[in-house]
């Protein structure tokens, strides 16, 4: 197991901002690919955004324009900043972390094997 813990989530109004964090382990081999999912209560999980170890990024159509995915590599903490927040927002928000995902699987909840507790984000209108 890999621990991840996920910080940050709260009550927000629409137009505001918020930062996610999620502290992984220091075993960083297995935190190679990580990624943000959120999930509304009986809906699917979806993929919001994705890292891998070069840097590059992945979004939901969502997501672009208005979230932002890094990763402090020293510390292994993985944040999402997130601008422009709307009402359809609102979910339960997840950190993952995988060894290896493929290319097309970036963004597909399958592909991760470590997942945290998660973090609900809450926007009102």
């Amino acid at each position: 197991q890999v621990p991840l813990v996920e910080v940050g989530g709260g009550a927000v109004q629409a137009s505001g901002s918020l930062r996610l964090s999620c502290t992984a382990s220091q075993d960083t081999s297995s935190t190679e690919y990580m990624a943000w999912f959120r999930q509304v209560l009986g809906t699917e999980l979806e993929g919001v955004a994705s890292i891998d170890p070069y840097g590059n990024t992945d979004y939901a159509d969502s997501a672009k324009g208005r979230f932002t995915i890094f990763k402090d590599r020293m510390k292994n903490i993985l944040y999402l900043q997130m601008n422009s927040v709307v009402p359809e927002d609102t979910a339960m928000y997840y950190c993952a972390a995988a060894r290896s995902v493929s290319r097309e699987g970036r963004l597909r909840a399958s592909q991760y094997q470590y997942w945290g507790q998660g973090t609900q984000v809450d926007v009102s209108s």
